[in-house]
């Protein structure tokens, strides 16, 4: 039987970084960072997981920061920042990309190494920061400092939850970030030291590794920054991502197998699978395609979480009960998918009115109906009742509806949607850019329960 310190060497074999790849990376890193100096507008510093020793072997994301006078207005800043960003990007490539966080930077890809060339202040603390990237530069600080002895935990833990589903800090994942990894292995002392801790966590666990928390918080895991008391490390993630955490933690102890650590395939359906599966489902399913708003992920994604919230309440009041719904974000569209236990209504429904001893609206309301030709109103356990006409008796009248553009959608989703969006149903929702999404909507399970699959 492999025990199960065997087993992370075995799969510690496979994260490490090779002696080719380090030199490589290390390489182009220092070219960058020549070419930085050289200019003689910025100090350049290498960030992130290549500068920390905790990248994960094949992972090649270079992040070099310009550290900029703070003298600089934030134009000036964005200015020559991405000028120079430029300069540096031409000389090793042949193209780059100019993308957008809380302000612009340049991406590139130089000798097969994705390449982000980020401007910022070269603030003397955390706590004087201008702008949220300022505050990289003392992560990595921090983290080179102590984390000699455990980087092979991180690597451990950042395979671990990239394995579970749930590494990744963006709006879609809701997960760990490659920085928390590292703060929860420092705080702990250890991958397995931090899955057994696990079993005591609860919601609004706080952990504070500096002792310094300034300012309460409200979110499912509170790990408060190191550098800027002021911040949860771990505010993106849900509870949904802490909770399968610990589930897959305490999976992991009982019964350890290299599976944990297996990325999955990316799951898929066609289109004949999607309508036999309907077909044994009996339920309805409906998708509304429309164009991807042009804004990041970060902005796009929580008001596409917002509007979907929306219309499955616009549906279940209308009496379209709504079994699931989830919704995604691809380059060019967005999906809304909703399976649905019913279709059609019938004609009536049944509209309830205040309480008799509430005797104003009681009133109110038998005056505005008594004149109805159907039943009501009546009472039924003391309120007023009555039969109206139903507004929409099938669920593809109401999701065709300008009454979609009036529940409560995210500002840019109903700009789009104002524009115009596409209804389908059944099998007709499959697209070949949506099946993974449109299979794991349908395979819904806990990490742990995927992994003892395997």
């Amino acid at each position: 039987m492999v025990t199960r310190l065997a087993l992370e060497d075995k799969v510690l074999a496979n994260l490490r970084p090779t002696l080719g790849e380090r030199e490589h990376v290390c390489g182009i890193a220092k070219r960058l960072l020549d070419a930085v100096a050289k200019s003689g507008k910025a100090k350049g510093m290498v960030v992130g997981s290549i500068a920390r020793n905790t990248w994960v072997r094949g992972d090649r994301d270079l992040d070099v920061f310009m550290l900029f006078d703070v003298s600089l207005s934030r134009e000036q800043l964005e200015e020559e920042g991405l000028s120079l960003a430029r300069t540096i990007a031409l000389e090793f490539s042949k193209s780059f990309h100019e993308k957008y966080a809380e302000h612009p930077y340049i991406n590139a890809v130089i000798d097969d190494v994705d390449v982000d060339l980020v401007p910022c202040y070269n603030v003397d603390s955390a706590t004087k920061i201008q702008s949220a990237v300022d505050r990289t530069p003392f992560h990595t600080r921090y983290i080179t400092d102590k984390i000699n002895g455990l980087i092979d935990d991180v690597l451990l833990l950042k395979r671990f939850t990239k394995a579970g589903g749930i590494y990744g800090s963006d709006q879609m994942t809701e997960g760990f970030s490659g920085y928390l990894c590292e703060l929860l292995v420092l705080y702990y002392g250890g991958f397995t030291p931090l899955l057994k801790a696990t079993a005591e966590w609860h919601p609004h666990m706080i952990i504070d590794p500096e002792h310094h928390g300034a300012k309460e918080f409200d979110e499912p895991l509170i790990v408060i920054d190191p550098v800027d008391p002021r911040r949860n490390v771990a505010a993106a993630m849900s509870l949904d991502r802490m909770v399968e955490f610990m589930e897959l933690a305490g999976g992991y102890l009982e019964d350890p197998a290299e599976k944990y650590f297996l990325i999955p395939p990316a799951q898929t359906i066609t289109k004949d699978e999607l309508t036999e599966l309907l077909a044994k489902r009996g339920t309805w399913l409906y998708a509304i395609t429309f164009t991807t708003p042009p804004y990041i992920e970060e902005v796009i994604v929580p008001q596409l979480k917002r509007s979907m919230t929306a219309i499955a309440e616009h549906l279940d009041r209308n009496g379209f009960a709504v079994h699931h719904a989830h919704y995604t974000m691809e380059k060019e569209r967005c999906m809304f998918l909703m399976e649905l236990l019913v279709r059609v209504l019938p004609n009536v429904r049944i509209h309830t009115g205040p309480p008799l001893w509430n005797r104003t609206n009681a009133e109110k309301f038998r005056k505005k109906h008594v004149v109805s030709p159907l039943p009501g109103p009546y009472i039924n356990e003391g309120k007023y009742e009555m039969e109206v006409p139903r507004e929409f008796t099938r669920v593809e009248d109401l999701l065709k509806s300008e009454t979609l553009l009036q529940v409560r959608l995210g500002k840019h989703v109903r700009q789009v949607l104002a524009n115009g969006w596409e209804l389908q149903k059944g099998s007709e929702c499959w697209h070949v850019d949506f099946a993974p999404f449109i299979a794991g909507f349908f395979d819904r399970c806990s990490p742990l329960v995927r992994a003892r699959r395997k």
